[in-house]
């Protein structure tokens, strides 16, 4: 059969473009950006009414790529806001980002909870982490990449075995860090803390930090060395992440530290604080959840379980600046719940908004209760970036287990939990609330 011509200027189009491509294969991977978006102004307190709705589990994750919004958890099922008709989308589900309409070609069929997304840099594809070991009927053992329109398995990537649960992982240029309660990485320690190559999966030994120290309580209560939630400044170069352990690279570093990734290979930072040394809980050896750095990657915020105790930070939300990197390093701030515990945190530039199943913020002196000048704020709430006092914004949601997700894009804040209200209104367990 004869081939078909195309007219020169197809030819020339068709060559320029093979030549754009040879040079972004040879150019080097743009930085990661910051997972949430600057606002000007806080949200609105009125959820938009097109949210569809997950009917069970948790929604622990939500990303935007383009105009479609994944939602991530353990729920299994799902429906569009406006319909009675139940779909099967586990623990993985793609909406559109403007009517919230499910998308039914996107199925990726995850066997079992997603803790982690992130988007691949050209957008086409995801990765997803968590305590699945399957995508698709075919063996994932926690870490897999989907293609972002279908949810089919991307070719190529095989990612190095991990015998534990990912709970948090950012794309830096060509490694995926990856955070979680895993010990080994394709059989070599690895406690916690890795990197794999984006493009194949393969373990990538240029995040090693050496994670070490369990902690335990004056009860006895320990658990394994896990990072609970990390994230990377929008140039790429600051790695925080927060989780049970006391020391990095042979380097004390209670529940909290900062790496440089700056270089080849992953490096400890001397930015250091000892203000999580301290216990909270009996019952809990580590009490830190979740961490934000802020747009402009010079601060940052982390979250805090663990009960009321005077002089400490447990059930707080506390500013620390990224500054020098030397040691003793203080909040700027604390914001204290009074003894409930927040779980996830996003700063737009306007806010700093924390989720949990807390009842009050600006109480310092409540223990279980209102204390003088405590704010009822319940599920969720909104911290002036530079006072730490609540603002007045309080839209209310239901409090359950707790607010896991909190994410902001350019049109407004997404909200996951495993509660069905807010703002008065069913909205099971993912709202949207818009800028005004």
């Amino acid at each position: 059969m004869t081939p078909s011509r195309h007219p020169p200027h197809q030819t020339r189009a068709r060559a320029a473009g093979a030549l754009l491509a040879a040079l972004a294969v040879a150019l080097p991977a743009a930085p990661a950006h910051a997972v949430n978006a600057t606002h000007t102004t806080v949200v609105g307190v009125q959820p938009a009414a097109w949210t569809p709705h997950a009917l069970d589990g948790t929604v622990y994750r939500i990303l935007q790529i383009g105009s479609r919004v994944y939602l991530a958890g353990s729920f299994t099922k799902v429906r569009n806001a406006d319909s009675t008709a139940q779909l099967a989308r586990p623990r993985l589900v793609a909406i559109d980002a403007t009517t919230g309409r499910i998308d039914t070609t996107f199925n990726p069929a995850v066997n079992g909870t997603v803790k982690a997304l992130a988007a691949s840099a050209d957008g086409r594809s995801l990765y997803l982490g968590g305590a699945f070991t399957t995508v698709g009927g075919v063996a994932a053992p926690r870490v897999a990449r989907v293609d972002a329109v279908t949810g089919a398995r991307v070719a190529g990537f095989a990612p190095a075995v991990l015998n534990n649960q990912v709970n948090d992982m950012r794309l830096v240029g060509d490694r995926l860090v990856v955070g979680g309660a895993f010990q080994t990485v394709g059989g070599v320690t690895r406690r916690a803390l890795a990197a794999l190559n984006a493009t194949t999966g393969a373990a990538d030994a240029s995040v090693d930090l050496r994670l070490d120290g369990p902690r335990v309580t004056s009860s006895g209560v320990t658990a394994p060395v896990k990072v609970e939630a990390l994230d990377v400044s929008a140039d790429g170069r600051r790695l925080v992440f927060v989780g049970n352990f006391s020391s990095v690279a042979g380097q004390a570093r209670h529940q909290l530290a900062v790496a440089n990734l700056t270089g080849a290979v992953a490096t400890l930072s001397g930015w250091s604080t000892i203000r999580y040394q301290p216990q909270c809980s009996r019952n809990t050896p580590t009490y830190l959840r979740g961490v934000d750095i802020s747009p402009d990657g010079t601060w940052f915020v982390a979250v805090t379980t663990g009960a009321a105790f005077p002089g400490t930070l447990c059930d707080t939300a506390s500013r620390f600046e990224f500054g020098a990197e030397t040691a003793g390093a203080q909040p700027t701030w604390a914001n204290y719940t009074g003894g409930d515990t927040l779980l996830s945190v996003a700063i737009t530039g306007a806010a700093v908004y924390v989720g949990g199943h807390q009842r009050w913020l600006d109480n310092p002196q409540g223990r279980d209760s209102a204390g003088p000048g405590a704010v009822s704020r319940p599920g969720i709430g909104a911290i002036h970036p530079t006072t730490g006092r609540a603002l007045a914004w309080n839209p209310t949601k239901d409090r359950g287990v707790g607010t896991a997700e909190l994410y902001a894009t350019d049109r407004g804040l997404w909200v996951g939990s495993d509660t069905v209200t807010v703002a008065g209104e069913y909205h099971a367990r993912v709202a949207f609330l818009p800028l005004p």
